[in-house]
């Protein structure tokens, strides 16, 4: 393993720390007893005095001088800057906690606990007063060092920020080191499902749990991942959705159950969809969709209220506004209104050649619902901002959905879209298993002109349905989405703490050759290594003056007897 220069300084600092009869990790809980917040809002504001306090987090910056010293620290709520003397910390003769330790051997990124007294410097800044110090934690990776400074008009301007997509998503845990507005998003999500539980449960709704490896997978249109179970000796599948448990719930005589589940979908990945998904599902006995519309209304509604305390919402450059009621559209309506067609009584054939004309992509294995769906996925959701409800669809997209009442050949179906994008899914649910079979049977017959998301047919589901399952509404929220919307996000993987990612492509470790083949001198590679150049890549991008001057410093530091490069040497080397 190649290390850095800061890595190898740090590694010996953990060495010297130990030497000195400090363990770096330690054993023993530091009991705090106030966070950065609590101090920062009550200190000045509510005049409470804290002369005792305890408290620990990450070292963030340092300002040595001489005998005192001021560092920033950063715990889970905040940061405020610390006071360090070193009388204070070391009342004896013995100053080395002061002298060596906070000194030379912590670093920021490092973890320490302290205890001391707030207070207020003389330009006006609350601060702790450090009168203990230990040592928590020691950093044996260097932070992205991320300053800030205000422009002319005042704005803040971050400089070296650790702002690459990738490397946030796959190192999340330094993303939520150094940039803290993330933390934020991922408070509200959790206050956004809060928000959710506390409404349901306050409905009388019972949460449950459903599983995750299912024999047969079903209850949405998708592709699923396959696993195997070695002592059944079977073949099991990530589900893809809770549906049809939660249905059978229904059946053995819950009059309402919901579930916040993790589901798996073996699909296309983008900035609005992952892999692995997040819903809840929710289902009420005799009730129908038009009752589960004015529930979605009121529930999203409260959720914009817990969160922001309005029920409007800036995403992008758009401000959304949940209030009810929202905008209702049936699906032929949806497409009418953007496109100018009337497809309500087109035949399959018809609609592919419709789809053509709009330039929607189409393929021989799409049947008549997947056609509507394209046509309006590609024509008409992308222009519906405001929160709307799509309502009454085709019975060929819905095989799980009753039909309508009035309509023929359409279903109970609708969705909410916001932003552009389907936030949730609800169906008057299909109860009659007879209808349910040769949905099933359609579905069959369509997986064998080749969709892949086609369902299977599952004998138990129907089993249950013909013991008799009361009028039902049900409904799916995609939380990952919603997510989005609330906090102003514009990928998913910006609201899931891991999002899947592809394998890191590591760069290949650069040999003494390889430095060699570009022109460096035998005799100066341990120089290059030192410095933490580990690639050819890394060299190339090397500002040449600082490069030259760093391995003449380093040369020197290291004592070696050779020969410095000079400035024309080290250019050939970036250049060559």
């Amino acid at each position: 393993m190649q290390l850095s220069e800061q890595e190898l300084v740090r590694r010996d600092a953990k060495m010297k720390l130990e030497e000195l009869g400090i363990n770096p990790y330690p054993s023993e809980p530091f009991d705090v007893n106030v966070s950065t917040k609590e101090i920062l809002e009550n200190y000045e504001r509510r005049k409470i005095d804290y002369k005792n306090i305890s408290i620990a987090g990450r070292i963030m910056s340092r300002r040595i001088m001489g005998s005192a010293s001021f560092a920033e620290l950063q715990d889970s709520t905040g940061r405020i800057q610390i006071y360090i003397r070193r009388d204070d910390i070391c009342p004896n003769e013995d100053k080395t906690l002061y002298n060596t330790v906070f000194k030379k051997l912590l670093d920021i990124g490092d973890i320490i606990g302290i205890k001391g007294y707030v207070f207020t410097t003389q330009t006006g800044e609350t601060s702790i007063h450090v009168t203990s110090l230990k040592v928590l934690s020691k950093s044996l990776k260097p932070l992205p060092v991320v300053k800030e400074t205000e422009d002319e008009s005042g704005n803040v301007v971050k400089h070296h920020a650790f702002s690459d997509p990738e490397m946030r998503y796959r190192q999340r845990y330094v993303d939520l080191i150094v940039n803290e507005e993330i933390k934020e998003t991922f408070i509200k999500r959790t206050k956004l499902v809060n928000s959710m539980r506390d409404y349901l449960n306050e409905k009388g709704y019972l949460e449950v749990e459903t599983p995750i490896l299912q024999p047969l997978y079903g209850g949405a249109a998708a592709k699923p991942f396959k696993t195997h179970h070695n002592t059944l000796d079977m073949t099991l599948y990530l589900r893809i959705a809770n549906e049809l448990y939660l249905k059978r719930l229904i059946v053995g005589g819950f009059d309402g159950v919901y579930e916040f589940s993790k589901d798996f979908r073996n699909e296309g990945m983008s900035r609005f969809h992952n892999p692995e998904f997040t819903q809840v599902e929710l289902y009420v006995a005799y009730k129908d969709y038009n009752w589960m519309m004015d529930l979605v209304e009121e529930m999203i509604e409260k959720v914009a209220l817990d969160l922001h305390g309005t029920t409007e919402v800036q995403v992008g450059n758009n401000i959304l506004d949940f209030k009810r009621p929202w905008k209702r559209y049936t699906m032929f309506e949806a497409i009418e209104h953007f496109t100018g067609i009337d497809i309500s009584a087109m035949d399959e054939s018809d609609l592919r050649k419709t789809a053509k004309e709009l330039n929607v992509p189409v393929d021989n294995t799409m049947g008549k619902g997947k056609l509507i769906d394209e046509i309006f996925g590609e024509k008409c959701e992308g222009q519906l901002i405001q929160p709307t409800f799509i309502t009454d669809y085709p019975i060929e997209m819905s095989p799980l959905a009753k039909k309508h009442r009035d309509k023929d050949g359409l279903v109970e179906r609708f969705e909410a879209i916001a932003n552009g994008k389907e936030i949730c899914n609800s169906f008057s649910e299909l109860n009659d298993p007879i209808d349910q079979r040769q949905r099933f049977q359609e579905q069959l017959e369509l997986g064998k002109r080749g969709d892949e998301e086609a369902m299977t047919l599952d004998e138990d589901f129907l089993r249950a349905l013909e013991y008799g399952m009361p009028p039902t509404a049900g409904l799916g929220i995609g939380i990952d989405r919603l997510s989005m919307i609330m906090t102003n996000s514009n990928s998913i993987q910006d609201v899931l703490f891991f999002p899947q990612m592809k394998p890191e492509n590591k760069p290949k470790v650069a040999s003494a050759a390889d430095f060699i083949k570009i022109g460096i001198r035998e005799e100066l590679i341990p120089i290059i290594q030192k410095l933490g150049f580990t690639t050819i890549n890394q060299l190339k991008e090397a500002n040449v003056n600082k490069l030259f001057n760093d391995v003449c410093g380093m040369r020197k530091k290291m004592k070696l007897d050779i020969k410095n490069p000079d400035l024309e040497e080290v250019k050939k080397w970036i250049e060559g």
